[in-house]
């Protein structure tokens, strides 16, 4: 069985600043340990071609896997803070998929809202490590990484990516993608 925390805080450590793999190497100890449970807890989402269901740090592994091969669509160059900007972004949008504490039996269909909530609560700490619109950014790509679906979308208007930063719409699209099964890593299962 791979060890997608160990793979994740690898590429992780490789491409984040030195302040900002510092920073996550005390998130991970402080976030609920759900790298293990399924993305789907029904199973009826997230279906991989063989009809499993990845667990959630193969998810989480596939956003910051492809995130940092596609740094370069944003001018972005690995070891610096927009790059823990994104791979935050990308580690962090399903941190409470399963509540603050990790023991829901069922996935939260607000995670998207509390993980930004989550993140925002500790704006003091991340802003030791990012500027203010970069803080803004990953906070916004964490609460809206659901795209149209993600609890924050106004009721009654119509969703439009138009009204968000460009990295909200690719951490959504990357969401989606792993959960077509459609993103490519180095692991081969």
């Amino acid at each position: 069985m791979v060890d997608y925390k160990k793979k994740i805080s690898d590429l992780l450590e490789k491409h984040m600043s030195e302040k900002g793999f510092k920073l996550w190497k005390g998130i991970i100890s402080i976030i609920p340990d759900t790298w293990d449970k399924p993305t789907s807890s029904t199973g009826k989402y997230h279906k991989k071609m063989n009809g499993d269901v990845p667990c959630q740090g193969e998810h989480v592994y596939h956003l910051v896997y492809a995130t940092v091969k596609l740094f370069r669509m944003f001018n972005i160059k690995s070891r610096t803070t927009d790059a823990d900007k994104m791979l935050f972004a990308a580690s962090l949008h399903d941190s409470l998929k399963y509540g603050e504490l990790g023991t829901r039996k069922h996935t939260d269909k607000q995670h998207d809202r509390e993980a930004a909530n989550m993140v925002s609560s500790n704006k003091e700490t991340f802003m030791k490590v990012l500027t203010e619109e970069q803080f803004f950014t990953m906070e916004e790509m964490i609460r809206f990484h659901s795209g149209q679906w993600s609890s924050d979308v106004p009721k009654n208007e119509k969703f439009d990516f138009s009204n968000y930063n460009p990295e909200t719409m690719f951490i959504h699209m990357l969401d989606m993608m792993s959960t077509a099964d459609l993103i490519q890593t180095d692991v081969r299962e």
